[in-house]
């Protein structure tokens, strides 16, 4: 991580479109050449992330994820802005729409085939240990290569096992908090979903086992 002058950054953000801001400012921009910079604040004083800054949690996932095969978004750097206390990242956006704004268009919506594409999708990243907690259809890509990826991937842990069960159902109840995702990802009970899921799974699940577990997940 490289320290960045803020007269450098004021360039660098130069014409940019804000995309997300909060009361303490500016949090994703969209930079004059389309690339992105992402700002993470350190929310504590005593935290984990100012020993491991969110900037490179990104980047080490990026790593990761693109020696596994699932496409995301190129790092380019991570910066420190030490005169506004700011962890940044600056990278690549994958190409493509999330989920969410497929789903949108009623005839996606009824789609078979991308409710068991994104079964299979969320399968291959239990099978390879990754617990992505921020796991909704709007962090979720399909590329212009008919794949799907993973964007704002700070939030994520690694692990060198396939998940265990309740991290699993742990996963699938995030996905539940948001009203439109809920109603494409378990519509008729999730069947779709979880058939799809289940077959792709290095796990022994049984559908109704699984979707009863769900419901015990808090």
């Amino acid at each position: 991580m490289r320290a960045l002058a803020y007269s450098d950054y004021q360039a660098l953000r130069r014409d940019a479109e804000v995309i997300e801001a909060d009361f303490f400012g500016d949090k994703v921009l969209r930079l004059a050449d389309g690339n992105f910079m992402k700002l993470f604040r350190r929310k504590r004083l005593i935290s984990s992330a100012a020993f491991f800054p969110y900037a490179k949690r990104f980047a080490r996932n990026a790593l990761a994820l693109k020696k596994s095969g699932i496409p995301c978004p190129e790092v380019l750097a991570t910066y420190r802005i030490a005169d506004i206390a700011r962890d940044v990242v600056h990278y690549q956006p994958l190409p493509g729409q999330t989920l969410r704004q497929l789903i949108a268009d009623p005839a996606q919506f009824n789609d078979a085939a991308l409710t068991g594409k994104f079964g299979r999708f969320v399968a291959q990243l239990h099978n390879l240990g990754i617990y992505f907690r921020s796991l909704h259809l709007g962090n979720v890509i399909m590329t212009p290569d008919n794949e799907l990826g993973l964007i704002d991937i700070a939030d994520m842990r690694i692990l060198r096992r396939p998940l265990r069960k309740n991290l699993c159902l742990r996963n699938f109840q995030h996905m539940r908090r948001y009203k439109n995702d809920q109603a494409w990802l378990f519509q008729d009970q999730g069947k779709l979903f979880f058939d799809s899921y289940i077959e792709y799974s290095n796990r022994d699940w049984k559908l109704q086992a699984l979707t009863e577990g769900l419901m015990l997940v808090s």
